[in-house]
């Protein structure tokens, strides 16, 4: 890969275009003339190196060898760059800035691993988003990309390493899933103690995303809400929204709405109940073969169940 590379910058140079069918000299080669050519001298280039004045003496001498001309005018115990070693040395000084950058960069992926999670909008919005910051505290090394979505995921095709759901469709067989949080619901209002017998009167937000959120909850809590009038929103964290800004009444998760109700600016005069669905962490593979979706795992279980706990 690296004699490619010195191949093309020597063609794109037009310094020696002769060497495209010759074998080149060694990297340690051009490595010790680079430093010999940077520093202006043999002793200061093996200082550098770590290595003798004599290893950086031979090595250069190798090198003027397999191209056969000389880089250096050498007097009295100094050395000067001649024309061809000017020339040589424009090129190395570039290829090693280069190899230098790129093992940077390398390195710098391999530290700083780049995990893309889909989520569903309102749970990135409502609740993963302001807990992120705890997430990157304790894990610097991993570098979370998030992508909002929801429904159906194709890893193949998106790129993407894990997917943050609810049951609310079915997914392939192939398809691991780790139950991560159980789903609790119930109506949100912005005025504490507003709500009237059979809704009376109040506007109920209803979300295209979760069309049978209120139908599921009167069942659950065998309360009717008859009497109540019907806005509709396309999402879910719409309806929030609308609830804290007081145009009605959400039927709303409570991990969704955990940070409003501590706030005040919610109120939840029926509390919640389990609705029977669930979110699930998505993954082409068990999670247990890539240790960053594993961490990630493990935080954000926590993360829920200390939320629900409080």
């Amino acid at each position: 890969m690296l004699a490619k590379l010195i191949k093309a910058i020597y063609r794109e140079a037009n310094l020696i275009d002769f060497i495209e069918y010759m074998k080149l000299p060694s990297l340690a080669s051009f490595r010790f003339f680079e430093a010999a050519a940077q520093t202006g001298s043999f002793v200061k280039a093996a200082e550098s190196l770590h290595v003798t004045h004599g290893a950086v003496s031979r090595q250069v001498r190798l090198l003027e060898d397999a191209l056969g001309v000389e880089l250096f005018e050498r007097r009295n115990r100094a050395i000067f760059l001649n024309d061809a070693g000017r020339s040589l040395h424009e090129v190395t000084h570039s290829v090693f800035e280069q190899l230098e950058g790129a093992v940077y960069r390398l390195q710098h992926t391999a530290q700083n691993e780049v995990l893309t999670l889909s989520c569903e909008p309102t749970i990135a919005m409502k609740w993963l988003i302001p807990r992120l910051p705890a997430f990157h505290e304790a894990n610097p090394d991993i570098n979370l990309h998030l992508v909002a979505a929801g429904g159906p995921i194709d890893f193949a095709r998106s790129g993407v390493d894990l997917a943050l759901r609810r049951d609310d469709f079915h997914w392939e067989p192939d398809i691991y899933a780790e139950k991560v949080c159980e789903e609790w619901v119930g109506p949100v209002s912005r005025v504490k103690n507003s709500i009237n017998d059979n809704f009376e009167g109040e506007r109920l937000l209803h979300a295209g995303t979760r069309p049978n959120a209120w139908p599921i909850w009167e069942k659950l809590s065998n309360i009717s809400t008859k009497g109540s009038g019907r806005v509709e929103y396309e999402h879910f964290y719409l309806c929030v929204q609308a609830a804290v800004s007081g145009l009605g009444i959400a039927m709303a998760s409570f991990l969704m709405v955990q940070d409003e109700l501590e706030s005040g600016q919610l109120h939840a005069p029926y509390g919640f109940l389990l609705d029977g669905s669930a979110y699930y962490l998505l993954s082409p593979e068990s999670l247990g073969m890539n240790n960053k979706c594993a961490r990630f795992q493990s935080w954000l279980k926590q993360e829920m169940a200390a939320c629900l706990q409080s």
